[in-house]
């Protein structure tokens, strides 16, 4: 071959791989960054290292002949696949394009997510998907159909294996819902996302309700009501910054531990004594107690809009990537329900699947009363969260603030649940029930019988609170570890979490266990 031959080859090449870079063309760019949102190529770029990227399978076309299609030229079959780093660490990413039809799923665009989901679990590392699409490729029928499921085993299999993650940054309706929601974490970009399994217009013939599309299955919608998602993004930027944070306390796969990070080292100040009243009717915000506690500014909030009674989060300790669980005494008083079981549970059951210590901050009086409640099945979803609290098997450190009463006193990473170390402020209450509540069972009688039953109910619910309402006869049981000052809950924390860093627990041998889902 001559040279000239082969340069006429090169250059044949370098036009085909050029052309491959615009996607559906400029037009249909322009009409992409008209709404707001970026093209996949430029999602990639903001979500990985620079000049990491490294994409496969540029080349590949469909090859339906079906409904005219085998007229029409799809650009790398509109999803983009390959390998990058985030922070210098491996990871693999497919993206979705919108301007190459619609981001539609059909059997070719389905098989290079595949190959890359394959390939991630060959090589042990996360994958990152940003979902930009109109749903399946309706041409293809059952082909797509075969994609999808494809798709959706291969998220079951690699899950707590190598971590998933998902940003859904434009349309995402029907059966393809249902990869994002198996992965470990939803990220959704506010206004310009949607997730649905039907849309409004099969709403409204099928019910005859009226809704857009924002308020069906918007970003606030999933991350306020239905859980779906984790974490809401301002815009297709943002959901990229937010992806790469998430990423920086989330470990490679489920057998490398996550490195430590640099920190600096503080003493907590008295500060931390004015946060938690010793009035168990006094609100405040635990996530004041998490901040003064763990490294400076290392708190990163998941879920922050749904069940907001329950706090859950990464941060670190020491430079140790950890997961937090608190009770937030400002909505309903810390209470336990449905939602704040199921949100909990989730996350404590992935951080034990990435080997990521669970630290527990409570001050609960127990779960939430009510019809709506009980019909809604809290006792199935309380049961969830015994459940991967007993399950799990790394590290798990206690620290209850104040009340800690019943059912709830077990459920929040109890020593009876498995706990490593469990540790209390002096203005802990650890009781069956609250002061009030017992007064009135135990002490009817004597009440009743009193010429003054206001005062004599008063006299025997002090009577209870000393005997009961604190930490010392959990104590004296053993059933805490400690009474600490909370001046020292970080030095406490950091001292249990290096003990407790190589444990090693033996289970039962089993196929699986049946989580009450």
């Amino acid at each position: 071959m001559s040279d000239k031959n082969f340069d006429n080859l090169l250059e044949d090449f370098r036009e085909k791989d050029e052309s491959l870079n615009y996607g559906g063309g400029k037009e249909k760019i322009e009409k992409q960054h008209g709404k707001g949102k970026l093209t996949a190529r430029e999602r990639i770029d903001l979500l990985l290292d620079e000049g990491s990227f490294e994409e496969i399978d540029k080349f590949v076309k469909h090859r339906s002949t079906y409904f005219g299609l085998d007229k029409k030229s799809f650009p790398y079959d509109g999803v983009v696949t390959g390998f990058g780093t985030i922070n210098g660490e491996k990871v693999a990413v497919f993206s979705q394009d919108f301007t190459v039809q619609g981001g539609s799923l059909g059997e070719m665009h389905a098989k290079k997510i595949m190959k890359i989901q394959d390939l991630a679990m060959k090589y042990g590392i996360p994958v990152i998907g940003i979902n930009d699409s109109g749903g399946a490729r309706i041409q293809e029928a059952i082909d797509a159909l075969y994609g999808y499921g494809g798709i959706f085993y291969r998220n079951t299999i690699s899950s707590g294996v190598i971590p998933q993650i998902t940003v859904i940054a434009g349309p995402c309706a029907g059966g393809a819902v249902y990869s994002p929601a198996i992965t470990d974490f939803i990220i959704m970009v506010d206004k310009t996302s949607q997730m649905f399994i039907t849309g409004p217009q099969v709403i409204k013939a099928v019910t005859g309700e009226n809704v857009d599309k924002e308020k069906l299955g918007g970003a606030l919608v999933h991350n306020s009501k239905s859980g779906v998602a984790h974490l809401i993004a301002k815009d297709d930027e943002h959901a990229m910054q937010l992806s790469r944070r998430l990423m920086s306390y989330i470990p490679q796969n489920n057998l490398d531990p996550k490195p430590d990070v640099d920190f600096e080292e503080f003493d907590l100040n008295e500060r931390i004594y004015d946060i938690v009243s010793p009035n168990p009717k006094k609100s405040y915000d635990v996530r004041e107690v998490i901040n003064e506690i763990f490294d400076k500014e290392s708190f990163f909030e998941i879920q922050p809009h749904f069940a907001k009674n329950i706090v859950i989060g990464f941060s670190r300790l020491g430079g140790k990537s950890v997961g937090i669980v608190a009770n937030q005494p400002n909505i309903l008083a810390g209470s336990l329900d449905i939602n704040a079981s199921d949100k909990a549970s989730r996350f404590i059951r992935f951080c034990d699947a990435f080997n990521i210590p669970v630290i527990t901050f409570v001050d609960t009086p127990g779960f939430l009363p009510g019809v709506g409640q009980e019909h809604g099945g809290i006792i199935r979803h309380g049961a969830k969260l015994l459940y991967a609290y007993s399950e799990a098997s790394v590290p798990k450190i206690s620290v209850i603030l104040r009340k800690s009463y019943g059912g709830a006193y077990i459920a929040m990473s109890s020593q009876h649940l498995g706990a490593d170390f469990v540790f209390a402020w002096p203005t802990a209450e650890i009781a069956v029930m609250g002061p009030e509540g017992a007064a009135n069972i135990i002490f009817a009688k004597d009440i009743k019988s009193s010429d003054n039953p206001e005062l004599k109910r008063q006299e025997k619910i002090e009577e209870y609170k000393d005997r009961f309402a604190n930490p010392y006869e959990a104590a004296a049981r053993g059933y805490i570890e400690d009474i600490i000052d909370p001046i020292e809950t970080r030095r406490k924390l950091m001292n249990a979490l290096t003990m407790a860093e190589n444990k090693a627990e033996a289970k039962p041998a089993k196929k699986h266990g049946n989580i009450p889902l």
